[in-house]
């Protein structure tokens, strides 16, 4: 799937033969199967020789980072052309969980992702239970009432699936769905975690992948690239939240999203942007960015159909992003098309603004330091809730996860073994959290 999606791009560049001649190949980490050498196995199918060879790590925003980063390096002379590629066999691997493929490692690689303890001990580190949260605490700000909030979610999500029936080619449930269909529990649409639906969720089970090439003006020229082939990166930005959730001061907004999102536009107003691809895992993601941006209204919040309905290859989805983002706009010369990426549980944000009329692009701002807010275990006495999520099993609702303040403004985590009546909204509320063995805090209502 690499090998075809790079000669794909090549191709759909109009230099078929530019994949012999990388100087950069960056693989984005692949959940389906771990080789012993991604990068360099590639290059060997590609009859490519590249003096960078890399192999990502896990996250959302990962892919906006490698074009960032490989942008930098051809801005000091390091690099002329670079492919960015990725893809994920998930949906295979579903039923083939033992298949015979080729150059696994001798050993295997520990899975790249650290989880903070406490948050892992109290069984918050699944991405549809953090990403609930924070959506609870957005909820919670705004005033709204658990089923005004779940028919806002609806209609935030149906325009996404209905991007993704216009482009059954290359959408994994190009199907379009109504609001309500969306937003409501039903045999066929389970709930997740408090509020989020199965229609609501990213699905990684899929097979899909996708490639980019960046290249130099003078490479693109040598490789005789039409112009009307060309779209043009004129700015990026990155940052990161406190790892922990329950440490950022506002949970129901992302600063470094913010700081991310001014550093790709620079002078370019948001509203100036006609074009959008911003990260939609779960509602939260995508309302985050909403709001950052001021996108209200109709406005189109993606050009694939995002996580939900397009479908979400692992760390991958933001090539397909960027691919899809570069024919959006050779269609609609002059515009900019902005594409945006967040790994981990809403921590860390990339963005990437693109346009097929060159020009300068700012030098990133740096990822401001953020305060943070103490988070205590172990913790006993009276918390009020900031945030809170219940989690479903098939057969209904298992426990509830918390997200507390106690009266000197230090945090904690907590779980309500108990979970609540379905119709029973806990923000605000003050509870009773205790820790007892393996210092796990369960709260009492």
């Amino acid at each position: 799937m690499w090998e075809a999606m790079a000669r794909e791009a090549a191709a759909d560049a109009g230099a078929p033969g530019a994949v012999a001649g990388l100087d950069s190949i960056q693989v984005v980490f692949c959940q389906s199967w771990e080789y012993d050498d991604p990068s360099g196995r590639l290059a060997g199918r590609l009859g490519a020789d590249p003096s960078h060879r890399s192999y990502s790590g896990l996250g959302g925003s990962v892919p906006v980072r490698l074009l960032s980063g490989a942008a930098s390096a051809m801005a000091d002379g390091q690099l002329d052309l670079a492919l960015v590629v990725g893809g994920e066999a998930l949906a295979t691997r579903r039923h083939l969980p033992d298949p015979a493929w080729s150059h696994a490692p001798e050993t295997p690689s520990p899975y790249p992702i650290t989880v903070d303890r406490t948050e892992a001990r109290h069984g918050i580190f699944q991405a549809y239970l953090t990403f609930a949260l924070l959506d609870s605490a957005r909820r919670q700000h705004l005033g709204r009432s658990m089923i005004e909030h779940q028919q806002v979610l609806g209609q935030l999500l149906a325009p996404l699936s209905e991007v993704a029936a216009k482009d059954p080619e290359h959408a994994w449930f190009p199907i379009a769905r109504d609001a309500a269909e969306i937003a409501t529990p039903s045999p066929a649409n389970r709930m997740v975690a408090t509020p989020y639906t199965k229609y609501m969720t990213a699905i990684m089970d899929v097979d899909m992948a996708a490639a980019v090439l960046v290249a130099t003006e003078a490479r693109a020229d040598a490789l005789g690239v039409p112009a009307d082939r060309r779209v043009y990166l004129r700015g990026s930005g990155a940052a990161e939240e406190p790892a922990t959730m329950a440490a950022r001061p506002d949970l129901w907004r992302s600063p470094a999203m913010g700081a991310a999102f001014a550093s790709a536009l620079g002078p370019v107003p948001a509203d100036d942007v006609a074009h959008l691809d911003l990260y939609s895992c779960f509602a939260s993601s995508l309302a985050f960015a909403a709001d950052t941006l001021g996108a209200t209204g109709d406005r189109q919040l993606t050009v694939t159909g995002g996580l939900p309905y397009h479908g979400g290859p692992g760390s991958n989805y933001t090539t397909h992003a960027l691919a899809a983002m570069v024919e959006t706009l050779r269609s609609d010369p002059d515009a900019y098309g902005l594409v945006t990426g967040i790994g981990m549980h809403m921590t860390s944000h990339a963005a990437a603004l693109l346009s097929t009329r060159p020009g300068p692009v700012p030098t990133p701002a740096a990822a401001p330091e953020l305060p943070t807010v103490p988070v205590v275990s172990p913790v006993d006495g009276p918390a009020v809730v900031q945030a809170w999520s219940t989690v479903y099993g098939r057969q209904g609702p298992e426990w509830t996860a918390l997200i507390a303040e106690r009266p000197d403004g230090s945090r904690c985590y907590a779980r309500v073994e108990e979970p609540p009546d379905e119709d029973v909204d806990l923000s605000g509320r003050t509870v009773t959290v205790v820790t007892g063995e393996n210092r796990i805090t369960t709260a009492t209502l």
